[in-house]
């Protein structure tokens, strides 16, 4: 069955260049200008995946992730943000609202469809009911829920990606290039700073302070190590 992408765009030429890309790569597309008109159409017909501009007229990108996660039928819907800015704060919003991965234009057109393939080929894998567990922290890899200190945490999909993929390493410093290329899918054109946002917005949704790193440690010049919550 073909995965069915949203591309939510108010440029017309983004739209088509996305469609056409995407739709050469074997997906479904529909394309929409607003994002008032996409959240409706979502209501009707449930996406595998959102492209979402964050500069748009009326409802914004960041609040239009909002409304998606806070609505159960959307809330795993995994999101990819398309934006102008590269700033660091537009970023950490978009991620804060739950978006699952960003881009920044221009972009490469291959490395934006690398990003939606890896993010499709981990939410269509076949759930496995297991725990990953230390002092304070679970993580439930089948119902992809994450409780610390028992209180349940909302974390994005490329977060919750991160922190089980450290969790199945314990003590072991896992290096940048081999989360990014785990993770992401590709080493080429994803920079190092988008795993670094990724840390540090999970660090702060575990608790973790720069004086007092629980649960991941960075090791400098290399990458991130899991401590098991004895940090």
């Amino acid at each position: 069955m073909q995965e069915r992408i949203f591309i939510v765009e108010d440029d017309e030429s983004i739209r088509r260049l996305l469609a056409y890309a995407l739709e050469s790569q074997s997906y479904r597309t529909f394309q929409y200008r607003d994002a008032v008109t996409a959240l409706e159409a979502m209501e009707e017909d449930r996406p595998d995946l959102v492209l979402m501009d964050i500069m748009m007229d009326g409802l914004d990108g960041v609040s239009a992730v909002k409304r998606m996660r806070s609505d159960a039928a959307l809330r795993d819907v995994p999101v990819i943000m398309l934006t102008a800015r590269d700033m660091e704060a537009d970023k950490i919003a978009g991620l804060d609202a739950g978006a699952d991965d960003y881009i920044t234009k221009p972009f490469s057109v291959l490395e934006l469809c690398a990003r939606v393939r890896a993010i499709l080929r981990r939410t269509h894998r076949e759930p496995q009911d297991s725990c990953l567990t230390c002092p304070g922290l679970t993580v439930d890899t089948g119902r992809h829920e994450v409780r610390v200190d028992g209180v349940p945490v909302e974390l994005t999909f490329k977060e919750f990606e991160l922190l089980r993929y450290l969790m199945e390493r314990p003590g072991r410093t896992v290096p940048r290039r081999e989360l990014l290329e785990q993770i992401w899918g590709s080493s080429a054109g994803t920079e190092t700073r988008t795993l670094d946002i990724h840390i540090r917005t999970l660090r702060q949704k575990l608790g973790d302070t720069p004086e007092h790193s629980r649960y991941i440690k960075t090791v400098r010049g290399v990458g991130y190590r899991f401590v098991g919550g004895e940090g």
